[in-house]
């Protein structure tokens, strides 16, 4: 099958691009800086940017399939001049469009979980009212809500890192925000086959690693595998709160209340649908095994 990927060329995009390679696929994969990323030998790169109609829809021609991941990181604020708006919602309007409009049937949406247009946060918010665009839309579609997902080159270690310090760190609330976090390993054969194989179509799936992990317990781990202990004091939620919104007004600084409000509310699911996928739920990898601390 011929496959874009648009949003090819970040975290989720490569390991997809590879997975969907390796499975003997033509590939092209569409963002602004394309040839920067390291993609397989034979994988099409076309610049263009979802926030603006024309400098993407040519690239949809001819496909069989498109694989939407374009995302702001909603462990960060948006970089000035953007917003979760314009690039989830405005964004997958533009694909949605661009696929109808040359005739590409099938469309596997990288949404969240959590994702809600009346949830708490910007990027929530985005996320639920892309999803109802697609739905809406007359593709075979397909939603993926993950949780957090890990990996080489991911942001979710590095942000962890980038919130607490070696030995002793304050995280708001003592860090009990839940994650289920999923190796992007196991993440991009699942989005391969909802993409090229038939049955997926109409169908929302909430995929979350093998184990539930408090913001702390991800921080001891990550420190554990750097040979340093960690030890974690509770900021109360209402300082952590005024702290982020007067920081998040402060050119460059990378987080602000929407960050404080993620932290409200737990990013995990009950019933993980990677089983459909053929795989056991219990049996992906976890972010130990990949830190080397399990």
């Amino acid at each position: 099958m011929r496959v874009l990927l648009v949003g090819g060329s970040g975290f989720v995009g490569t390991a997809l691009a590879r997975e969907l390679h390796d499975r003997g696929h033509e590939v092209a994969a569409l963002s602004r800086s394309p040839d920067e990323a390291d993609l397989p030998a034979g994988v099409e790169t076309v610049s263009g940017d979802v926030t603006e109609y024309e400098s993407i829809a040519g690239a949809f021609a001819d496909r069989d399939a498109v694989v939407n991941l374009v995302a702001l990181s909603p462990l960060f604020q948006p970089p000035r001049g953007t917003s979760h708006e314009a690039v989830h919602l405005g964004g997958t309007e533009n694909v949605v469009a661009a696929a109808e409009d040359h005739g590409v049937p099938r469309l596997v949406q990288m949404s969240a979980l959590g994702a809600d247009p009346d949830g708490a946060t910007a990027y929530i918010r985005a996320k639920g009212a892309a999803e109802e665009v697609v739905r809406a839309s007359s593709l075979d579609w397909t939603v993926f809500r993950p949780s957090v997902v890990f990996g080489d080159g991911g942001e979710f270690v590095a942000f962890t890192k980038k919130l607490t310090t070696p030995y002793v760190t304050g995280l708001p609330g003592g860090g009990r925000t839940r994650f289920q976090p999923v190796w992007v390993g196991d993440l991009a054969p699942m989005l391969a086959s909802a993409a090229v194989e038939d049955g997926h179509g109409g169908e929302t799936y909430e995929i979350g690693g093998p184990e539930v992990l408090t913001l702390a317990e991800v921080a001891k781990r990550i420190y554990r595998a750097e040979g340093k202990s960690l030890v974690v004091l509770p900021v109360p939620m209402v300082l952590a709160r005024l702290g982020l919104t007067v920081m998040g007004a402060v050119p460059g600084f990378p987080m602000g209340p929407d960050q404080y409000r993620s932290l409200q509310f737990d990013n995990t699911t009950a019933d993980g649908d990677a089983s459909v996928f053929g795989r056991d739920p219990a049996g992906l990898r976890t972010l130990g095994d990949y830190l080397g601390v399990d």
